[in-house]
């Protein structure tokens, strides 16, 4: 399996977004009956776009907005929100900051201790609110953190690190057994990330009921580039759904699957959802949200580390409302806005009545989708040249 890359050694053909494209079925259905529903634990959301858990996108203020429109927004507890009784002002810092200054900047605003008391106040104040709280943390901080976050009041808990596996070994530090922490949890637990077959299927056992799938697709993450790994997201998310329905078929339980990162436009979600996912989080095109903390700024969550950054501070700009950014009208061109829509335009034309029938939806592999009689869009920097 795989192509020669050389003497003795083969290596697999993987897949992103903009190599794929999806095939209509022999039925249409009216966009606006199809299902876009995805469940997680024992709630039910309709929109089935997460907010990633990063300091430019989601706060207290951007978590209830997004669940009054029926959504789900994850604040980062290892972030400003937590270490800061105003973090507006270190926002705007950040924001004010030259591009040469930023990294060290943000190094050294997330040097300052996280103070356990503001884990509780942030959820306590989501939940005051009326909205739904969600909260993330390194796996060093689980055990801690979230005996505060369920006593706050929170609903939900992730755990997410560059890389997530169930056998981490280390000499220098006690590592996290996720079988304890999972049954022991009294709120649904979702880890992340992972991108293959069999580490997908490992953490399944743990008895959590979601999976983040991807490493280094972010628009701020420079994994990529500063350590060499990754997998595109599309043969990412293919994998997991496949040890997803593996599971389902021996346990009968279902474990969500979330597709994180890379995608900044509807066609991109689309194709996630076509690959396998249940849901999918999304970063930078909520960072382009009035609502959105970082005052059109974004920056990876390992952006802050002080030996070896693997994120950066981007400018995205400030777009539209969140309401507009999932629900239109769209007030651009490039499908960064009515993502909601373009999913139940897709679905319509690709004759998908809910989310799992878009699993089954026929993929092409069209290398030449996004530039094929494109050529003026491409000239002129509109549309989908830009």
């Amino acid at each position: 399996m795989g192509e020669w890359i050389g003497m003795g050694r083969r290596a697999r053909r993987c897949y992103g977004f903009d190599e794929i494209a999806l095939v209509p079925g022999n039925q249409t259905i009216n966009p606006a009956e199809v299902d876009t529903s995805f469940e997680l634990g024992k709630r039910k959301f309709k929109v089935p776009i997460l907010a990633a858990a990063m300091d430019g996108v989601v706060d207290v203020k951007f978590a209830v907005t997004m669940s009054k429109l029926n959504g789900l927004a994850v604040i980062n507890l290892d972030g400003v929100q937590t270490r800061y009784e105003n973090p507006e002002v270190v926002l705007e810092r950040i924001a004010s900051a030259t591009p040469q200054e930023a990294t060290q900047l943000i190094q050294e605003i997330y040097t300052k201790p996280i103070k356990e008391k503001l884990i509780a106040k942030r959820v306590s104040q989501i939940k005051h609110k009326g909205g739904i709280a969600a909260v993330s943390c390194i796996p060093s901080h689980a055990d801690r953190f979230a005996k505060i976050a369920v006593s706050a009041g929170a609903d939900y808990f992730m755990i997410q690190s560059t890389v997530t596996s169930t056998k981490h070994i280390a000499t220098e530090y006690k590592s996290l057994d996720l079988y304890a922490f999972c049954k022991k949890m009294k709120i649904p637990v979702v880890v992340g990330n992972s991108v293959t077959y069999g580490t997908t299927l490992d953490l399944m056992s743990t008895g959590v009921m979601g999976l983040l799938i991807g490493i280094g697709p972010g628009a701020a993450c420079t994994t990529r580039g500063v350590l060499g790994i990754g997998v595109p997201q599309v043969t990412a998310t293919v994998d997991a759904a496949a040890a997803r329905d593996f599971y389902f078929k021996r346990t009968g339980k279902y474990v969500t699957i979330i597709t994180d990162g890379g995608m900044n436009r509807g066609g991109d979600i689309c194709k996630a959802f076509a690959s396998g996912a249940d849901a999918v989080m999304i970063g930078s095109s909520f960072a382009r949200a009035k609502e959105a903390p970082g005052g059109g700024y974004h920056w990876g969550m390992a952006t802050s580390n002080v030996n070896l950054p693997r994120g950066t501070r981007i400018y995205v700009g400030t777009t539209g409302s969140l309401k507009e950014i999932l629900f239109g009208p769209a007030r651009v061109d490039d499908g960064s806005q009515n993502l909601m829509g373009a999913l139940k335009t897709s679905m319509g034309s690709l004759g998908a009545a809910n989310i799992k029938e878009m699993h089954d939806v026929e993929i092409i592999i069209a290398p030449s989708i996004q530039t094929e009689g494109k050529i003026f869009q491409v000239g002129q920097r509109v549309g989908m040249g830009k």
